[in-house]
């Protein structure tokens, strides 16, 4: 086996196939990057059972073959190649890269105990790649990270008619999303299911610039079954959905004569980003909305106080107090793209519905809401 490819387009394609690596394995193959050079392209995947990663490039051939390689090691070598065409061969047990004057040599793994990679499920339809990657993020970071609760670290997708919600919650915040999407067929039938979101998240970060992403879904019939395939630019990847579904978010948005208040987004941003600096570990920001066209954020305790006025407007009350976890109120603020902000607020120790302003700038179109759990403040 010898190939000769460009440094970045190699860096690009083990960059892709590393995205499915396990951080540790028991089992050493499945840390391993399977290489298959020939006719003009090579063809770099990897597989750890709960995900595959698969991308195929153009390489100068001289003699075809497959390799079994430590991905991650690879990965490292081609962070370091210089800045020149990329030689690789199989010499015995031994792979080899050389760039630049500077030769790297890799023990290889046993090719026939490296498992098959899943059939891609059938497509479902397809989503502009840069506003998905943009709806993911937008609700990504509602995730749960608590391991032993499988379902709340993952992102629900429902796919109905020409539309895809995505939604993830951690318990104390909601965040949703709705992008169009183009399905196969109009009588496509309503799919929900619950993705990993961490891995979500990477796959649609590495397909922002692919233009049109293509899905594929399993059905209970189909081989292979719960698994979703994304596909783009000469990428594909295969991901293992996770059991069980997300509380219903649409009677937890529906709030009952709500308080509403409206400011600009970037201003309380750095607002809460200012205040909190003297804010200790877990302690809240309280924010007072006021119909004097005020909200005043405060934080801290004692001498170790801080506090800043920003404009906005409120209906519905003369005043009302709130306070969250200002890391995740932030974290809420920065996910929207509008210029103002429109708070539905019942009071302490309650939901608080997040969504863009109507009629400001840069909210056309921008159907995304995040739920927040105010704390209860002791009086």
């Amino acid at each position: 086996m010898r190939f000769r490819i460009e440094r970045d387009v190699l860096m690009e394609a083990v960059t892709w196939g590393a995205k499915s690596l396990p951080t540790r394995s028991p089992v050493p193959v499945l840390g391993g990057l399977m290489l298959d050079a020939g006719q003009g392209r090579l063809r770099i995947s990897g597989f750890d059972y709960e995900a595959s990663a698969k991308i195929e490039v153009p390489a100068e051939t001289a003699d075809a073959g497959q390799v079994l390689v430590l991905g991650r090691r690879l990965l490292d070598i081609c962070r370091v190649l210089p800045d020149a065409v990329v030689a690789c061969s199989v010499e015995g047990t031994r792979f080899t890269v050389e760039a630049g004057g500077t030769r790297f040599g890799l023990s290889t793994l046993p090719r026939e105990e490296y498992p098959a990679l899943p059939g891609l499920p059938p497509s479902r339809g397809t989503v502009d790649a840069a506003c998905f990657a943009a709806a993911v993020a937008q609700v990504a970071i509602a995730a749960g990270r608590d391991e032993s609760l499988p379902v709340l670290t993952g992102i629900q997708m429902r796919l109905d008619g020409g539309y895809m919600t995505l939604a993830a919650s951690d318990r104390y915040r909601y965040a949703v999303r709705t992008v169009s999407w183009k399905p196969e067929t109009a009588d496509t039938d309503v799919a929900e299911i619950v993705v990993p979101g961490r891995r979500l998240a990477e796959i649609s970060r590495s397909l922002a610039k692919a233009g049109i992403i293509r899905i594929g879904l399993s059905g209970p019939g189909d081989s292979g079954a719960g698994l979703i395939a994304f596909e783009g630019d000469g990428m594909h990847t295969t991901v293992r959905l996770l059991d069980g579904r997300l509380p219903r978010y649409d009677t937890l948005f529906a709030l009952d004569g709500p308080a509403v208040a409206v400011t600009d987004r970037e201003a309380l941003a750095e607002a809460v980003r200012r205040v909190s600096v003297v804010a200790e570990p877990n302690s809240p920001v309280r924010l007072e909305f006021s119909a004097r066209g005020t909200v005043l954020l405060q934080a801290g305790y004692a001498d170790d106080v801080a506090s800043q006025q920003v404009a906005a407007t409120l209906g519905g009350a003369d005043e009302l107090a709130v306070a969250f976890n200002p890391a995740y109120l932030l974290e809420a603020l920065q996910s929207f793209d509008a210029s103002q902000v429109r708070f539905e607020l019942l009071g302490s120790g309650r939901r608080t519905l997040l969504s863009a302003a109507p009629q400001a700038e840069g909210a056309d179109g921008e159907d995304h809401r995040h739920l927040l759990m105010s704390v209860r403040q002791l009086s």
